[in-house]
């Protein structure tokens, strides 16, 4: 697989793979350029997020308040070009409020039940603190991440191409919320971590938030195009070895398996499923593509563990009087599993 040297200006939605190729290779500066008319800093969260799209997964954001998740999400809707729908989850939310549900409409055959679609018929949808949630409202969200449909009164609906769910949980106020489901963290490719923006960059924030509303953000690709660059994504060769490292490195946090580290038989009561290793291998794919190359390198699985594990890996007891967190856990799995 090649490269042209220059990008394309733009992108039919017939474009060839070699054209595909090249626009992808500049997407990466483009995106950055756009995203930062409204977000200021946070580039490796903005990485991270456009490593989960092109690799078309759903990735939870989590964070204390006011660093920006929702505008962040809508942001990256608005630059891709994408139907975009906030669901705000609280203890009351039902799962007919995500999917929808059938009400009684006079049509002109009468009186009959008319399914009204649900905010998750759109191509991104932000699930605003999805743990304040019971689960089984979360569980409505299940079908769609896995299968992209919602089965409705027994009829199956296919929701719009492409799609994805992006999740905000706040790690603070833990007082009224619903742990998720191990079955649904599972779901997400990554688990992105925000945190609190440097002296000079929170400076640049508050002088922009209180001033006069700057430039719009540039739409730059179609939902078709973000579903070739997907396709692209998917062609890109993994050497066995690279493959290898990525399923060592999550069958590693498996305690009380054959070759588990003593550290995880220690601290760790769950570990990773075969989900994290394919996610470290696509996710691997991405990251090398949207850096301009055409090949998944160690550092890329190595780049992709935390987001990719820490939402996937339970440390026990033990641990949590140890003061020993999971990305501790992750980061000696790293020191420990060789290539």
């Amino acid at each position: 697989m090649s490269f042209p040297a220059e990008p394309a200006a733009s992108l039919p939605e017939t474009a060839t793979e070699a054209e595909v190729a090249g626009l992808l290779g500049g997407a990466r500066e483009r995106i950055f350029k756009e995203v930062g008319k409204v977000i200021v800093g946070q580039h490796e969260v903005v990485d991270q997020m456009l490593v989960t799209l092109l690799a078309g997964g759903h990735c939870l954001i989590t964070g204390a308040p006011g660093l920006a998740k929702t505008l962040l999400v809508k942001t990256v809707a608005d630059v891709f070009d994408l139907s975009f729908h906030r669901i705000q989850f609280t203890p009351d939310l039902m799962p007919s409020d995500i999917t929808g549900t059938e009400i009684l409409e006079d049509t002109a055959e009468g009186r009959q039940l008319v399914f009204n679609k649900g905010p998750v018929f759109a191509s991104m949808i932000l699930a605003d603190e999805i743990n304040r949630t019971p689960p089984k409202t979360q569980a409505a969200l299940l079908e769609a991440m896995q299968e992209h449909q919602v089965t409705v009164a027994g009829n199956t609906l296919r929701l719009p191409e492409p799609f994805f769910v992006l999740a905000t949980q706040n790690p603070i106020e833990m007082e009224g919320t619903y742990p998720l489901p191990e079955a649904q963290l599972d779901r997400f490719m990554l688990n992105i971590v925000i945190d609190y923006l440097g002296e000079d960059e929170e400076v640049a924030v508050v002088t922009r938030t209180t001033g006069v509303k700057g430039e719009p953000v540039q739409r730059l690709f179609t939902g078709a195009q973000l579903q070739a660059f997907q396709q692209l994504v998917k062609k890109v060769p993994v050497a066995e070895d690279v493959a290898r490292y990525a399923v060592r490195l999550a069958a590693a946090s498996r305690p009380k398996r054959p070759g588990a580290p003593d550290f995880v038989n220690e601290w760790v009561s769950w570990g990773a499923g075969t989900r994290a290793s394919q996610n470290l291998v696509l996710g691997g794919k991405t990251r090398a593509l949207i850096q301009g190359r055409a090949h998944v390198t160690f550092d890329d699985i190595r780049a992709l563990a935390q987001p990719v594990l820490r939402h996937r890996i339970l440390v026990n007891y033990r641990a949590e009087a140890e003061g020993v967190t999971v990305e501790k856990v992750i980061a000696r799995l790293l020191e420990t599993v060789k290539q």
